[in-house]
C-alpha cells in the first residue's frame, strides 16, 4: 500500500508542475493578447471539484493525463459573426500562434532553468561517460565479443555517426537492440570496420554490446569492523589496482570473491593522493568479502551562474536532439515501442526518482518536461503544433480555415490523441506480463 501510495502521490507531484507550467504558458499568453479564458482544467473529463474567478473556471478533471486552457470563441468562429474583442478568433494569426506555441515553450524553459539550478546546486556523474569510449573490459560470449572486440579498442563512430564519449556510445547502442551495427574503431594506429549485431535487453528491449569503458570502482561506503576498514580504505577511495593489476569496475568484485583469507595489495586513489594498502577479504562461504558499498568513480560537476545556464542549453539540445532521433528510429522500425513510457511507467519512475530524493525528482521533472514541450510541436491535431500547422496553413491560403474544416481537424485529432494515450498504456501494462504483447492476445 506505500509503494502504491507513494507511486500515486509522485505521479502527481510530477504531472501537477509539467500540467500547470505548461497550460500556465497558454494561459499567460492568452491574457497578454487579451483573450478570454474560460476554463484552467488539470486533466481531462468530468470536473470534479475547482473555483471561478474573474470569469475563468479553474478545476480539477477525472483523467489526470495532461490539462488544457479553453479559451472564448477557440476555433468557433462563423463567416459574418460579429466577434467580441476578447474572443480567441478575434485575435490576429500571430496573437493566436503565441497562445499557442507558449505552452512548449514554458515546459521547455522549465527544463532548461531546472538544469541550470541543478548544475549551481552541482552534479554528480559517472566520470566514465564524458571520457573516450576506449573498451576496457567486454563479458564473454557477448555480441562484443563475438565481434572481436578487443580491450583498448577506440570506439570512433557507430553505424556513421562519430561517438566522441561514451555516453555516445550508450545511446547509439541502447537504442538499437537486435540490430546489425557498423562500428568505426581505431585498433593500436589501425582504423577499421566491425559489424556488431546487438541483444535486446531488459523489458524496455535496450540494446546492449557488452563492452564497457575504463570505468574505475569507487568506495561508497565501509562498514564498521570489516576488513575494508582494519586495511585503512576509506569512503570516496578510488581503486587503481588490486595485486598489481588495472582493476575496472566490472572486475572488482570477481577478484574480491575469488581470494576469501588471502591477503591483497591495494593501490587506491584518495583525494589525488596514492596510497597503498593491504585487505585480507574474510571468507563468507566460498567467496570473499571487504564490506565496502562501491559504485563506478563519480565526479561532482558545479558550474556558477551564467556557465550553469550555458550547460544547460547545451545539455538540452543534446537531449532535442537525441528525443527527435529516437522518434525516427520508431518510427523506421530501428527503436522499439517497448522503450516507450506511458502514464504508469512515469509514475513508477517518478516514484523512483522521489525516494532518491530532491535533486533526482528535480533531475526528471526537467527531463519529461522536456520532451512534454518537443512533443507538443509535432504537428499532431490536438496537440499545439496541430494548432500551429493550422495557422500556418490558414496563413499560406491568406484565410481562415472553415469552422467545420477545424471541427474535422480537432475529431481526427481526438481520435489520434485516444489512440495515441490508449496504445501507450496497454505498451507499459505489457511490459509487466510474462509475454508481452502477446499475453493481451486473446489468441
Amino acid at each position: 500500500m506505500g509503494t502504491i501510495f507513494g507511486t500515486i502521490l509522485a505521479f502527481l507531484i510530477v504531472f501537477g508542475i509539467l500540467v500547470f507550467i505548461h497550460e500556465f504558458g497558454h494561459f499567460f499568453a492568452a491574457k497578454l493578447v487579451g483573450v478570454r479564458v474560460e476554463v484552467f482544467s488539470f486533466g481531462y473529463g468530468k470536473r470534479l471539484f475547482g473555483f471561478k474567478k474573474s470569469g475563468t473556471d479553474y478545476r480539477i478533471s477525472l483523467l489526470p493525463l495532461g490539462g488544457y486552457v479553453k479559451m472564448l470563441g477557440e476555433g468557433l468562429a462563423e463567416p459574418g459573426k460579429i466577434l467580441e474583442p476578447d474572443d480567441f478568433m478575434a485575435k490576429n494569426r500571430l496573437q493566436r500562434f503565441l497562445v499557442f506555441v507558449m505552452g512548449p515553450v514554458m515546459s521547455i524553459l522549465l527544463a532548461v532553468v531546472i538544469m541550470a539550478g541543478l548544475n549551481m546546486v552541482g552534479v554528480t556523474t559517472p566520470r566514465y561517460q564524458d571520457e573516450a569510449p576506449v573498451i576496457g573490459w567486454i563479458e564473454p560470449d557477448s555480441p562484443a565479443a563475438r565481434a572481436d572486440l578487443k580491450p583498448d579498442d577506440l570506439i570512433l563512430a557507430v553505424n556513421g555517426r562519430k561517438t566522441p564519449t561514451w555516453n555516445d556510445v550508450e545511446i547509439a547502442v541502447g537504442t538499437k537492440p537486435n540490430r546489425l551495427l557498423s562500428l568505426d574503431i581505431r585498433r593500436d594506429v589501425r582504423v577499421m570496420e566491425v559489424p556488431l549485431t546487438t541483444e535486446s535487453r531488459t523489458k524496455y528491449e535496450m540494446g546492449y554490446a557488452g563492452f564497457f569503458g575504463k570505468i574505475l570502482t569507487q568506495v561508497q561506503m565501509v562498514s564498521p569492523g570489516s576488513p575494508a576498514e582494519k586495511g585503512g580504505l576509506q569512503a570516496g577511495d578510488v581503486i587503481l589496482a588490486i595485486n598489481g593489476e588495472p582493476v575496472y569496475f566490472y572486475r572488482f568484485v570477481e577478484i574480491i570473491e575469488s581470494n576469501p583469507e588471502k591477503e591483497c595489495a591495494f593501490r587506491v586513489d584518495r583525494g589525488g593522493r596514492e596510497i597503498a594498502l593491504s585487505i585480507t577479504p574474510r571468507r563468507e562461504g566460498k567467496v570473499g568479502k571487504i564490506g565496502v558499498m562501491q559504485t563506478a568513480q563519480s565526479v561532482l560537476k558545479k558550474f556558477a551562474f551564467f556557465p550553469a545556464i550555458g550547460q544547460s542549453l547545451k545539455e538540452n539540445a543534446r537531449l532535442t536532439f537525441l528525443v527527435i532521433d529516437f522518434l525516427k528510429n520508431l518510427f523506421t522500425g530501428q527503436a522499439s515501442a517497448k522503450q516507450l513510457s506511458g502514464p504508469l511507467e512515469i509514475a513508477n519512475f517518478s516514484y523512483a526518482a522521489l525516494k532518491m530524493g530532491f535533486l533526482s525528482l528535480m533531475s526528471w521533472i526537467a527531463l519529461i518536461s522536456l520532451q512534454l514541450g518537443i512533443l507538443n510541436l509535432f504537428p499532431i491535431p490536438v496537440f499545439d503544433g496541430g494548432q500551429i500547422f493550422v495557422l500556418a496553413i490558414e496563413g499560406i491560403l491568406r484565410r481562415d480555415l472553415t469552422p467545420k474544416a477545424r471541427q474535422i481537424w480537432m475529431q481526427i485529432g481526438f481520435a489520434v490523441f485516444i489512440l495515441l494515450i490508449g496504445f501507450v498504456i496497454l505498451n507499459d501494462i505489457a511490459k509487466r506480463l510474462p509475454n508481452g504483447w502477446r499475453s493481451l492476445l486473446p489468441f
